[in-house]
């Protein structure tokens, strides 16, 4: 049996807005069922443990996917969810893949998160293949080879859009612009139209431009580990 590391964020606040936020419940459920339907094993981390923020938006009826609705009756999924495992203690050769779920969260801690960086590059040092979707592709602007250089230089990737983060109105809030900071550090950054789905493939990496492309990404890492 195959086994996935979902890694979520543990920061909830917006900026100075006022407002929280955390993970896209969409982002998580999604891949989280089709990957579990296909009996692959999920462990959850995040940077603090315990239970991760979720967005309120995104558990707005507006919002709603059939995921979200299995996620929303599903007791035993969000008591798995009260209890992820910290960072710290977490160990990159006991993953086949690692799954980052996006929201606006990720921005502010998981971009930064050292163990989260360490995890990146252990993961990809052994050949497994990590995906990213919407926000969370953040945790990729940081990361490392291991000569030192940006592990995105010259990689083709996406992730939430300068153009989407505007229509949300959060382009002054947020820390920094997902995808100037990914072109800053040498991806070739691939955009799709907005709130479409668009995935994204290069070598290990595999990125989702938004919350519409969260089963996508995950049927993608699917078909890595069924490779």
């Amino acid at each position: 049996m195959k086994h996935v590391l979902f890694v979520l964020t543990s920061h909830d606040t917006l900026g100075n807005t006022g407002h929280k936020t955390g993970f896209w419940v969409e982002e998580f459920a999604a891949p989280y069922y089709l990957l579990a339907d296909a009996g692959v094993q999920i462990t959850l981390a995040s940077p603090k443990g315990g239970h991760p923020p979720i967005d309120p938006k995104s558990a707005d009826p507006d919002f709603a996917t059939p995921a979200t609705r299995r996620f929303d009756a599903d007791a035993a999924l969000q008591a798995k969810l009260t209890q992820t495992l910290p960072l710290a203690g977490i160990t990159a050769s006991d993953f086949d893949a690692v799954f980052y779920p996006g929201g606006h969260g990720p921005l502010w801690d998981l971009a930064n998160d050292a163990y989260s960086l360490a995890l990146i590059a252990a993961t990809i040092a052994a050949g497994k293949p990590l995906a990213a979707v919407c926000h969370a592709p953040a945790v990729l602007i940081r990361s490392l080879t291991a000569d030192g250089t940006p592990l995105v230089a010259g990689k083709r990737v996406t992730g939430f859009s300068n153009s989407e983060e505007a229509a949300v109105g959060l382009s002054e809030v947020v820390p920094l612009l997902l995808e100037d900071g990914l072109q800053a550090k040498g991806a070739v950054y691939l955009k799709g139209p907005d709130w479409a789905e668009h995935v994204v493939e290069d070598g290990l990496l595999i990125t989702g431009q938004n919350p519409a492309s969260s089963e996508g990404v995950a049927r993608a890492l699917l078909a890595r580990l069924r490779a």
